[in-house]
């Protein structure tokens, strides 16, 4: 705890101090170096449209502490991001997640696509679950007393490093997840200064009931994520149950899974978007791949401009969902990612 107290204590300190201009080391500032780059210009808000980033997205990374992913966030040249709950999480202490998702999360994604694993594979896939069953009652216990004001206070240093938490993903939503999980991971969104709280859609009606009723409480939204199984109504009894209850839309999953006009639904439902996650999927004709931005089916270009041109005040939030290239990364993916919404939105 020491420990950790300590190295807290250092990541404040040095974002603070890279802010003012007085941390330095032979000339040059210490540390991230792409923290004050733009401190004080738009970041990637662009032309009213609030490009972001899921910092799922570096999920490949080798760091995945809240520091690192800072890091990863700003090199990128992204100012606004839905954050995922690993990185908040640990810095505020809580146990060490004993699965590696950079491996397990492929597995995963195999499995919800309905891809056929291999017997070791899903050997891999069990054991990582049976991990993560215990894992999860040991989270249980730690976010009934969760510090708060730690997700304040790293809330606070990104919006200095000219980052803001718009969104908050940690595993506290799902049916296995107790009230005080839930109510828990609401109150850590706000006070990271998150407007909501994402979440896979559970397709469970008494379920997205309950958390939009504690979401009003808490004064919050929920935006419910869909992959595949998405249709333009397939949100409906979760915006009826509650004003709290939201749309967190994947446009490219939306194309993926074959409705043919996905225009339409932006427009239809873009009061109750809350953020809207963007890739480049082929449609179902033609295979549903996962491709490079600009190489797929997916009308990313027009989405944004029909946000720009409406002023819809959602973000759009780059999800790098495709194939990394050989000697890449996801860092510099996610550039490109960004360059193809700037010049989209020219």
């Amino acid at each position: 705890m020491n420990d950790y107290n300590s190295s807290r204590r250092q990541f404040l300190g040095a974002g603070a101090a890279l802010l003012t201009g007085t941390l330095m080391a032979n000339g040059k500032l210490w540390g991230m170096p792409a923290i004050i780059d733009n401190f004080g210009k738009s970041g990637s808000l662009i032309k009213g449209v609030q490009i972001g980033v899921i910092t799922y997205s570096f999920r490949e990374m080798p760091d995945q502490s809240a520091e690192a992913t800072l890091q990863y966030v700003r090199d990128c040249g992204i100012s606004a991001i839905e954050l995922m709950g690993g990185p908040a999480e640990s810095f505020a202490g809580a146990p060490k997640n004993p699965v590696d998702f950079r491996t397990v999360f492929p597995l995963m994604r195999k499995r919800n696509e309905k891809q056929t694993l291999t017997p070791e594979e899903q050997q891999q896939l069990d054991e990582a679950e049976t991990k993560m069953k215990a894992y999860r009652a040991e989270m249980a216990q730690w976010r009934a007393t969760a510090p708060i004001s730690k997700f304040e206070e790293l809330g606070k240093t990104y919006k200095k490093a000219g980052v803001s938490i718009y969104a908050f993903k940690p595993d506290a939503f799902g049916m296995q997840n107790t009230d005080t999980e839930i109510e828990y991971g609401m109150r850590a969104a706000k006070a990271l200064g998150a407007t909501q709280v994402t979440l896979e859609h559970p397709s469970n009606d008494a379920h997205t009931l309950k958390l939009g009723k504690m979401a009003e409480k808490v004064g919050i939204k929920v935006g419910y994520h869909g992959h595949e199984q998405q249709t333009y109504t397939f949100w409906d009894t979760a915006l009826a149950q509650s004003p709290a209850n939201a749309l967190n839309f994947d446009f490219g999953h939306f194309v993926a899974a074959g409705n043919p006009t996905p225009l339409e639904m932006v427009k239809k439902y873009h009061e109750r978007i809350v953020s809207m996650h963007i890739k480049d999927r082929q449609t179902k004709a033609n295979g549903r791949g996962n491709l490079p931005w600009g190489q797929g089916d997916t009308p990313i270009a027009d989405a944004l401009k029909l946000i720009r041109d409406n002023k819809y005040n959602f973000p759009a939030t780059i999800e790098l969902e495709y194939q990394i290239p050989k000697g890449s990364n996801s860092v510099e993916e996610v550039k490109k990612c960004l360059e193809f919404c700037k010049q989209a939105l020219a």
